[in-house]
Protein backbone atom coordinates (compact mmCIF):
# COMPACT_ATOMS: atom_id res chain seq x y z
CA UNK A 1 0.00 0.00 0.00
CA UNK A 2 1.11 3.64 -1.06
CA UNK A 3 2.15 5.69 1.95
CA UNK A 4 4.18 8.66 0.36
CA UNK A 5 1.92 11.43 -0.13
CA UNK A 6 0.50 12.18 -3.60
CA UNK A 7 1.08 15.81 -5.68
CA UNK A 8 -1.21 16.41 -8.69
CA UNK A 9 0.40 15.95 -11.68
CA UNK A 10 -0.16 19.59 -12.87
CA UNK A 11 1.46 21.19 -9.94
CA UNK A 12 4.87 19.15 -10.41
CA UNK A 13 5.21 19.73 -13.81
CA UNK A 14 4.61 23.54 -13.34
CA UNK A 15 6.85 23.25 -10.26
CA UNK A 16 9.73 21.74 -12.99
CA UNK A 17 9.29 23.67 -15.70
CA UNK A 18 9.33 26.35 -13.44
CA UNK A 19 12.96 24.77 -12.00
CA UNK A 20 14.25 24.12 -14.95
CA UNK A 21 14.03 27.78 -15.96
CA UNK A 22 15.46 28.97 -13.25
CA UNK A 23 18.76 27.14 -13.91
CA UNK A 24 18.81 28.71 -17.61
CA UNK A 25 16.82 26.34 -19.45
CA UNK A 26 14.70 27.69 -22.41
CA UNK A 27 10.89 27.51 -21.62
CA UNK A 28 10.23 25.13 -24.40
CA UNK A 29 12.73 23.29 -23.71
CA UNK A 30 12.12 22.97 -19.83
CA UNK A 31 8.75 21.64 -20.89
CA UNK A 32 10.28 18.69 -22.63
CA UNK A 33 12.19 17.89 -20.07
CA UNK A 34 9.18 17.91 -17.40
CA UNK A 35 7.01 15.88 -19.26
CA UNK A 36 9.95 13.04 -19.86
CA UNK A 37 10.63 12.84 -16.49
CA UNK A 38 6.87 12.86 -15.32
CA UNK A 39 6.21 10.10 -17.77
CA UNK A 40 8.28 7.94 -15.93
CA UNK A 41 6.53 8.11 -12.83
CA UNK A 42 3.04 7.92 -15.32
CA UNK A 43 4.40 4.83 -16.19
CA UNK A 44 5.98 4.00 -12.29
CA UNK A 45 9.33 3.91 -13.50
CA UNK A 46 10.46 5.94 -10.23
CA UNK A 47 14.28 5.20 -10.92
CA UNK A 48 14.23 7.80 -13.94
CA UNK A 49 11.19 10.45 -12.88
CA UNK A 50 11.08 13.00 -9.96
CA UNK A 51 13.76 11.04 -8.50
CA UNK A 52 16.15 12.03 -10.84
CA UNK A 53 15.40 15.55 -11.23
CA UNK A 54 17.74 16.87 -8.74
CA UNK A 55 20.90 14.83 -8.90
CA UNK A 56 20.87 13.75 -12.59
CA UNK A 57 19.96 16.82 -14.33
CA UNK A 58 20.13 20.05 -11.66
CA UNK A 59 23.03 19.22 -9.95
CA UNK A 60 24.75 18.39 -13.58
CA UNK A 61 24.21 21.78 -14.68
CA UNK A 62 25.60 23.21 -11.63
CA UNK A 63 28.72 21.30 -11.76
CA UNK A 64 29.34 21.73 -15.65
CA UNK A 65 28.42 18.82 -16.51
CA UNK A 66 25.24 19.64 -18.75
CA UNK A 67 24.73 22.69 -20.37
CA UNK A 68 20.78 24.10 -20.03
CA UNK A 69 20.83 25.83 -23.56
CA UNK A 70 20.72 22.80 -25.89
CA UNK A 71 22.41 24.06 -29.35
CA UNK A 72 22.07 21.07 -31.69
CA UNK A 73 23.76 20.86 -34.75
CA UNK A 74 23.16 18.67 -38.05
CA UNK A 75 26.20 16.94 -38.91
CA UNK A 76 24.67 15.18 -41.82
CA UNK A 77 21.55 14.26 -43.14
CA UNK A 78 19.90 12.40 -45.85
CA UNK A 79 15.91 11.77 -47.00
CA UNK A 80 15.45 8.89 -44.55
CA UNK A 81 18.69 9.64 -41.82
CA UNK A 82 19.75 12.23 -39.88
CA UNK A 83 23.33 12.78 -37.34
CA UNK A 84 23.12 15.43 -34.61
CA UNK A 85 25.47 16.88 -32.30
CA UNK A 86 23.73 17.71 -28.94
CA UNK A 87 26.66 20.05 -28.02
CA UNK A 88 26.66 19.00 -24.07
CA UNK A 89 22.88 20.25 -23.48
CA UNK A 90 20.16 18.23 -22.74
CA UNK A 91 19.70 14.80 -24.36
CA UNK A 92 15.99 14.97 -23.62
CA UNK A 93 15.54 18.28 -25.98
CA UNK A 94 17.50 16.71 -28.55
CA UNK A 95 16.10 13.45 -28.81
CA UNK A 96 12.94 15.13 -29.18
CA UNK A 97 14.26 17.26 -32.30
CA UNK A 98 15.50 13.96 -33.86
CA UNK A 99 11.98 12.17 -33.25
CA UNK A 100 10.39 14.81 -34.65
CA UNK A 101 12.51 14.28 -37.93
CA UNK A 102 12.78 10.98 -38.14
CA UNK A 103 8.99 10.27 -37.63
CA UNK A 104 8.26 12.62 -40.78
CA UNK A 105 10.79 10.85 -42.86
CA UNK A 106 9.13 8.11 -42.28
CA UNK A 107 5.62 8.96 -43.14
CA UNK A 108 7.48 10.19 -46.58
CA UNK A 109 10.00 6.99 -47.16
CA UNK A 110 8.61 4.50 -44.66
CA UNK A 111 11.63 4.23 -42.30
CA UNK A 112 14.23 6.21 -41.26
CA UNK A 113 17.18 6.58 -38.44
CA UNK A 114 19.11 8.82 -36.62
CA UNK A 115 22.08 8.57 -34.54
CA UNK A 116 23.21 12.08 -31.56
CA UNK A 117 26.53 12.42 -29.95
CA UNK A 118 28.36 14.80 -27.76
CA UNK A 119 24.57 14.18 -25.53
CA UNK A 120 23.29 13.92 -22.20
CA UNK A 121 20.91 11.58 -19.65
CA UNK A 122 17.94 11.74 -22.39
CA UNK A 123 15.51 9.69 -19.62
CA UNK A 124 13.27 6.59 -19.93
CA UNK A 125 14.13 5.08 -23.82
CA UNK A 126 10.09 4.59 -23.98
CA UNK A 127 9.54 8.07 -24.16
CA UNK A 128 11.20 8.43 -27.88
CA UNK A 129 9.41 5.45 -29.20
CA UNK A 130 6.24 6.25 -27.64
CA UNK A 131 6.83 9.09 -30.18
CA UNK A 132 6.78 6.57 -33.07
CA UNK A 133 3.87 4.53 -31.23
CA UNK A 134 1.42 7.68 -31.13
CA UNK A 135 2.16 8.57 -34.92
CA UNK A 136 1.20 5.16 -35.89
CA UNK A 137 5.01 3.90 -36.28
CA UNK A 138 7.23 1.28 -34.31
CA UNK A 139 10.19 3.15 -32.38
CA UNK A 140 13.26 1.72 -31.85
CA UNK A 141 15.88 3.33 -29.86
CA UNK A 142 19.15 2.77 -27.27
CA UNK A 143 21.73 4.73 -25.72
CA UNK A 144 25.16 4.43 -24.38
CA UNK A 145 25.76 5.27 -20.37
CA UNK A 146 28.77 6.04 -17.76
CA UNK A 147 30.92 2.69 -17.90
CA UNK A 148 29.00 1.10 -15.08
CA UNK A 149 28.31 -3.13 -16.66
CA UNK A 150 31.22 -5.50 -16.47
CA UNK A 151 31.64 -7.47 -19.42
CA UNK A 152 30.77 -11.52 -19.06
CA UNK A 153 33.63 -12.67 -16.99
CA UNK A 154 35.09 -9.50 -16.54
CA UNK A 155 34.87 -7.73 -13.19
CA UNK A 156 35.96 -3.99 -14.37
CA UNK A 157 32.90 -1.63 -15.32
CA UNK A 158 33.68 -1.06 -19.44
CA UNK A 159 29.91 -0.16 -20.83
CA UNK A 160 26.91 1.50 -19.71
CA UNK A 161 23.16 0.15 -18.77
CA UNK A 162 22.75 0.71 -22.44
CA UNK A 163 18.48 -0.04 -22.69
CA UNK A 164 17.23 -1.63 -26.05
CA UNK A 165 13.93 -0.18 -26.37
CA UNK A 166 11.06 -1.09 -28.52
CA UNK A 167 7.27 0.45 -28.79
CA UNK A 168 5.08 -0.77 -31.01
CA UNK A 169 1.38 -0.15 -31.69
CA UNK A 170 -1.42 -2.26 -31.14
CA UNK A 171 -5.40 -2.50 -31.16
CA UNK A 172 -5.43 -2.22 -27.33
CA UNK A 173 -5.79 0.39 -24.94
CA UNK A 174 -1.72 0.59 -24.75
CA UNK A 175 1.03 -0.03 -27.06
CA UNK A 176 3.70 -3.11 -26.69
CA UNK A 177 6.31 -1.03 -24.65
CA UNK A 178 9.57 -2.90 -23.80
CA UNK A 179 11.73 -0.27 -22.46
CA UNK A 180 14.53 -2.00 -20.02
CA UNK A 181 18.23 -2.14 -19.58
CA UNK A 182 20.66 -4.57 -20.87
CA UNK A 183 22.13 -4.89 -17.25
CA UNK A 184 19.94 -6.94 -14.47
CA UNK A 185 19.14 -3.78 -13.05
CA UNK A 186 19.90 -0.24 -13.65
CA UNK A 187 21.87 2.80 -11.73
CA UNK A 188 18.75 4.62 -11.65
CA UNK A 189 17.66 1.73 -9.36
CA UNK A 190 20.32 1.47 -7.18
CA UNK A 191 19.95 4.92 -6.27
CA UNK A 192 16.30 4.82 -6.15
CA UNK A 193 17.33 1.95 -3.68
CA UNK A 194 19.73 3.96 -1.73
CA UNK A 195 17.27 7.08 -1.68
CA UNK A 196 14.63 4.41 -0.18
CA UNK A 197 17.06 2.72 2.60
CA UNK A 198 17.20 -0.53 0.59
CA UNK A 199 19.65 -3.18 0.07
CA UNK A 200 20.08 -3.83 -3.65
CA UNK A 201 18.93 -7.45 -4.07
CA UNK A 202 22.11 -10.28 -3.65
CA UNK A 203 23.44 -11.15 -7.81
CA UNK A 204 23.34 -8.16 -9.63
CA UNK A 205 26.56 -6.42 -8.63
CA UNK A 206 30.23 -8.28 -9.10
CA UNK A 207 32.96 -7.08 -7.21
CA UNK A 208 36.50 -7.46 -7.43
CA UNK A 209 36.96 -10.73 -6.33
CA UNK A 210 34.09 -11.99 -8.15
CA UNK A 211 31.83 -12.16 -5.22
CA UNK A 212 28.67 -9.76 -4.78
CA UNK A 213 27.45 -6.89 -2.75
CA UNK A 214 24.07 -5.79 -1.35
CA UNK A 215 25.06 -2.18 0.42
CA UNK A 216 23.27 0.14 -2.02
CA UNK A 217 24.75 3.31 -1.01
CA UNK A 218 28.34 1.76 -1.11
CA UNK A 219 27.77 0.04 -4.37
CA UNK A 220 27.32 3.49 -5.91
CA UNK A 221 30.54 4.65 -4.63
CA UNK A 222 32.37 1.90 -5.31
CA UNK A 223 31.68 1.48 -8.61
CA UNK A 224 32.35 5.36 -9.56
CA UNK A 225 35.66 4.20 -8.38
CA UNK A 226 36.04 0.65 -10.42
CA UNK A 227 35.65 -1.31 -7.63
CA UNK A 228 32.43 -3.76 -8.56
CA UNK A 229 30.40 -3.13 -11.57
CA UNK A 230 26.67 -4.24 -12.60
CA UNK A 231 25.95 -7.47 -14.65
CA UNK A 232 24.01 -7.91 -17.81
CA UNK A 233 21.14 -9.66 -18.37
CA UNK A 234 21.79 -13.64 -17.69
CA UNK A 235 24.65 -12.78 -14.65
CA UNK A 236 27.83 -13.53 -13.58
CA UNK A 237 29.53 -16.04 -16.51
CA UNK A 238 27.71 -18.22 -19.39
CA UNK A 239 25.65 -21.16 -17.51
CA UNK A 240 22.45 -18.63 -17.14
CA UNK A 241 23.18 -16.83 -20.79
CA UNK A 242 25.29 -13.78 -18.75
CA UNK A 243 26.88 -13.65 -22.68
CA UNK A 244 23.98 -13.12 -23.90
CA UNK A 245 22.69 -9.78 -22.05
CA UNK A 246 26.54 -8.98 -22.62
CA UNK A 247 25.92 -9.17 -26.76
CA UNK A 248 22.99 -6.92 -26.54
CA UNK A 249 24.61 -4.30 -24.44
CA UNK A 250 27.54 -4.68 -26.58
CA UNK A 251 25.25 -3.87 -29.99
CA UNK A 252 23.54 -0.87 -28.33
CA UNK A 253 27.26 0.58 -27.24
CA UNK A 254 28.58 -0.12 -30.76
CA UNK A 255 25.15 1.83 -32.04
CA UNK A 256 24.98 4.48 -29.74
CA UNK A 257 28.97 5.28 -31.00
CA UNK A 258 29.91 4.67 -34.36
CA UNK A 259 26.57 5.50 -36.40
CA UNK A 260 27.58 8.85 -35.15
CA UNK A 261 31.61 8.32 -34.45
CA UNK A 262 30.97 9.34 -31.16
CA UNK A 263 33.23 8.54 -27.91
CA UNK A 264 32.39 4.93 -25.95
CA UNK A 265 32.75 3.05 -22.84
CA UNK A 266 35.30 4.55 -20.48
CA UNK A 267 35.50 7.72 -22.18
CA UNK A 268 32.08 8.32 -21.29
CA UNK A 269 33.09 8.50 -17.38
CA UNK A 270 32.30 12.36 -16.53
CA UNK A 271 35.82 12.69 -15.58
CA UNK A 272 38.76 13.91 -17.55
CA UNK A 273 42.43 12.52 -17.22
CA UNK A 274 43.01 14.53 -13.93
CA UNK A 275 39.85 13.55 -12.31
CA UNK A 276 37.53 16.50 -12.60
CA UNK A 277 34.12 16.76 -14.35
CA UNK A 278 34.05 16.76 -17.99
CA UNK A 279 31.30 16.27 -20.31
CA UNK A 280 29.56 13.10 -20.43
CA UNK A 281 29.59 12.91 -23.95
CA UNK A 282 26.94 10.18 -24.66
CA UNK A 283 25.56 8.78 -27.81
CA UNK A 284 21.93 7.88 -28.57
CA UNK A 285 20.42 5.92 -31.69
CA UNK A 286 16.63 5.89 -33.09
CA UNK A 287 14.93 3.99 -36.04
CA UNK A 288 11.44 4.95 -37.10
CA UNK A 289 9.90 2.16 -39.25
CA UNK A 290 6.11 2.98 -40.71
CA UNK A 291 3.91 -0.27 -41.50
CA UNK A 292 1.69 1.61 -43.75
CA UNK A 293 4.61 0.76 -46.09
CA UNK A 294 4.38 -2.85 -45.22
CA UNK A 295 1.29 -4.69 -44.74
CA UNK A 296 -0.61 -1.38 -43.22
CA UNK A 297 -0.81 -0.06 -39.74
CA UNK A 298 -4.42 -1.98 -39.04
CA UNK A 299 -3.00 -5.41 -39.69
CA UNK A 300 0.05 -4.69 -38.15
CA UNK A 301 -2.08 -3.12 -34.73
CA UNK A 302 -4.79 -6.33 -35.08
CA UNK A 303 -1.40 -8.89 -35.20
CA UNK A 304 0.50 -7.61 -32.53
CA UNK A 305 -2.61 -7.45 -30.42
CA UNK A 306 -3.47 -10.86 -31.25
CA UNK A 307 0.33 -11.94 -30.03
CA UNK A 308 -0.24 -9.77 -26.91
CA UNK A 309 -3.92 -11.49 -26.25
CA UNK A 310 -2.50 -14.88 -26.73
CA UNK A 311 0.36 -14.57 -24.43
CA UNK A 312 -1.79 -13.31 -21.63
CA UNK A 313 -4.69 -15.95 -21.93
CA UNK A 314 -1.81 -18.90 -22.43
CA UNK A 315 -1.54 -21.47 -18.91
CA UNK A 316 -0.63 -19.70 -15.82
CA UNK A 317 1.58 -20.84 -13.40
CA UNK A 318 0.17 -22.56 -10.29
CA UNK A 319 0.06 -19.57 -7.77
CA UNK A 320 0.34 -16.73 -10.85
CA UNK A 321 -2.38 -14.10 -11.07
CA UNK A 322 -1.57 -12.58 -14.01
CA UNK A 323 0.75 -13.12 -17.35
CA UNK A 324 2.03 -9.48 -18.39
CA UNK A 325 3.24 -8.38 -22.13
CA UNK A 326 5.44 -5.20 -22.21
CA UNK A 327 3.98 -1.87 -21.28
CA UNK A 328 0.64 -3.67 -19.54
CA UNK A 329 2.04 -3.18 -15.94
CA UNK A 330 3.19 0.62 -17.13
CA UNK A 331 -0.48 1.45 -18.19
CA UNK A 332 -1.77 -0.31 -15.06
CA UNK A 333 0.06 1.93 -13.20
CA UNK A 334 -1.24 4.91 -15.44
CA UNK A 335 -4.69 4.35 -14.74
CA UNK A 336 -4.03 3.88 -10.85
CA UNK A 337 -2.13 7.07 -10.59
CA UNK A 338 -3.59 9.25 -13.43
CA UNK A 339 -6.29 10.87 -10.60
CA UNK A 340 -3.87 10.70 -7.94
CA UNK A 341 -0.94 12.34 -8.53
CA UNK A 342 2.75 11.57 -8.12
CA UNK A 343 3.78 9.48 -4.94
CA UNK A 344 6.63 12.06 -3.52
CA UNK A 345 9.18 10.29 -1.06
CA UNK A 346 10.79 12.01 1.80
CA UNK A 347 13.87 12.79 -0.20
CA UNK A 348 12.10 14.23 -3.15
CA UNK A 349 10.08 16.69 -0.82
CA UNK A 350 13.12 17.83 0.70
CA UNK A 351 14.91 18.92 -2.44
CA UNK A 352 11.50 20.37 -3.84
CA UNK A 353 11.27 22.45 -0.88
CA UNK A 354 14.97 23.17 -0.61
CA UNK A 355 14.27 24.26 -4.60
CA UNK A 356 11.42 26.53 -4.13
CA UNK A 357 13.31 28.59 -1.59
CA UNK A 358 16.11 29.04 -3.23
CA UNK A 359 14.54 30.33 -6.51
CA UNK A 360 11.75 32.53 -4.32
CA UNK A 361 8.92 30.24 -6.29
CA UNK A 362 5.31 30.53 -4.78
CA UNK A 363 4.31 26.79 -4.52
CA UNK A 364 2.89 25.27 -1.83
CA UNK A 365 3.19 21.06 -1.52
CA UNK A 366 0.29 19.01 -0.21
CA UNK A 367 2.80 17.25 2.08
CA UNK A 368 3.56 20.16 3.85
CA UNK A 369 0.62 20.30 5.10
CA UNK A 370 0.90 17.26 7.20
Amino acid sequence: METRPYVPWELVNSFMIDVFKAYGVPEEDAKICADVLLESDRRGIESHGCNRFKPIYLDRIDNGTLLPVTKIDIVKETPTTVVMDANNGMGMVASYRMMEMLIAKAKEYGMAGGAIYNSTHYGIAGYWTTMAEKAGMIGVSGTNARPSVAPTWGIEPMMGTNPFTFTMPTDEEFPFNFDCATSIVQNGKIEYYERSGKETPAGLVVTKDGGTMTDSGKILKDMRAGNCALLSIGGIGEATGGYKGYGFTTIVEILSAALAGGPFMKALSGKDADGNNAFYRLGHFFFVINPEFFMGLDTFKKTAGDICRGLRNSEKAPGADRIYTAGEKEWDAWQDRKDKGVPVGETIQKEFIALRDRFNLDYKFPFEEA
